[in-house]
């Protein structure tokens, strides 16, 4: 059955129990959230909770700002980070399904930087060795993060070359970001590890050489603009600088916390990790993948496309190292992580949900046997682990009916 959801702003009239959920229940986040923010561990949050395409359960917690008056607001913006790279990967597959890529094309074919790369190997007396890369990376490579790149803040053996190259890398074109990684070595051989990297920037860069099309462009004409999501967007516009949520300084260190600058546009639209969103937004697109690619009669993608995401694409010849950020129990699809089994994770949910996160606090997961979608917006990067797993766990600890013929998870 399709599903709509409310547009950001427009509270829902559902009932939780109807939705097969538990007001008592959901009350919990709020019992929880609450002293925290009292503490001034987190400035705030919004929480948003969809079963059976309906809103059960949407909230706002504390302060828009740490030291500011104004509560926050369940329509304030967030920076997602890295909730990009879901909205990227979907761009991806709208041009396979459209005939433009194939998930086996080489990047270099795009992507000439990319072409004829070198891997670091370590020495065992320290410092690495050079080697050619022994395959292309492909489409597919870079949307399950098995293309040998990196981030300068992961701890592998190139870690200090790609937090060099990284300075200043806001400052740069999409395509000079492709020029500036295609100088640096892979820290693996391609289609041989899971290692969380810029790779989705490389996908944004590739929608823009096959589209003809800024990448922003692209997004908003294609898919934001489409799904009503008008305020997902790489910068925000002066007139909203008030509604930008901002984090709580390090309850560790009393420093304040970094966040990525929104305010102006920046040359460099990071397909990993550049846009802004809200929660009533970001479960639009939620909702447009946990119908199959449709919503509101605007189709994106095939139910097979969306299945095919949503599917393992590792399996056991990847290695996925100690540091494997999906977590135990999980393998990676499409530009998501996608659980393997109801057990293994310490955390619960149903074999075959789906998630993905962002280095400001943000979170979301869509559980498609339930049809239950879970969206936490928060700015609190020090804190961001403990704060996803416990809102995943309050949710589910309110679902008081399963769908028809499962099993509890």
């Amino acid at each position: 059955m399709r599903k709509a959801v409310a547009r950001a702003g427009k509270r829902s009239s559902s009932v939780p129990e109807a939705l097969g959920l538990s007001s008592e229940r959901l009350d919990r986040i709020g019992r929880a959230l609450e002293p925290d923010i009292a503490q001034g561990w987190i400035a705030g949050a919004v929480v948003l909770v969809a079963r059976h395409g309906k809103v059960a359960y949407w909230e706002a917690f504390g302060k828009r700002t740490p030291d500011g008056p104004a509560p926050l607001q369940r329509d304030d913006i967030f920076r997602i980070y890295s909730m990009t790279k879901p909205i990227c990967s979907v761009a991806v597959m709208m041009l396979a399904e459209e005939g433009r890529l194939l998930l086996t094309d080489p990047i270099g074919q795009t992507v000439p930087a990319l072409a004829k790369l070198q891997v670091a190997v370590p020495k065992s007396g320290g410092g690495i060795a050079l080697e050619p890369a022994r395959s292309d990376i492909t489409i597919q490579d870079l949307l399950r993060h098995t293309s040998g790149l990196t981030y300068g803040f992961r701890g592998t053996h190139v870690k200090a070359l790609y937090e060099e190259a990284e300075r200043g890398i806001e400052g740069l074109s999409n395509r000079e970001v492709m020029e500036l990684l295609g100088r640096l070595p892979l820290a693996f051989q391609p289609g041989t590890t899971w290692e969380y990297s810029r790779a989705t920037d490389v996908l944004g860069y590739v929608v823009e050489a096959i589209s003809g099309r800024p990448l922003g462009d692209f997004l908003r004409e294609r898919i934001l603009g489409p799904l009503g999501m008008v305020e997902t967007r790489f910068s925000v516009p002066e007139k909203d600088w008030s509604r930008i949520a901002q984090p709580a300084p390090d309850p560790d260190t009393g420093k304040p916390q970094a966040m990525l600058g929104v305010t102006r546009p920046r040359k460099f639209e990071s397909g990993g990790g550049g846009l802004v969103s809200t929660a009533g937004e970001y479960l639009r697109f939620a909702q447009m993948l946990l119908n199959g690619g449709e919503l509101d009669g605007v189709r994106l993608l095939s139910p097979k496309t969306v299945a095919w995401m949503a599917a393992d694409h590792l399996g056991p010849a990847v290695a996925r190292g100690a540091d494997y950020l999906p977590g135990a129990g999980y393998g990676f699809g499409l530009g998501f992580a996608v659980r393997e089994a109801a057990g293994i994770a310490p955390l619960h949910g149903s074999p075959g949900d789906y998630f993905w996160s962002g280095a400001g606090g943000t979170y979301f997961w869509i559980d498609p046997r339930e049809e239950l979608i879970g969206i936490l917006m928060l700015q609190a990067p020090s804190l961001r682990l403990h704060y996803r797993r416990l809102i995943k766990s309050l949710v589910l600890g309110a679902v008081v009916e399963v769908r028809a013929g499962a099993a509890p998870a």
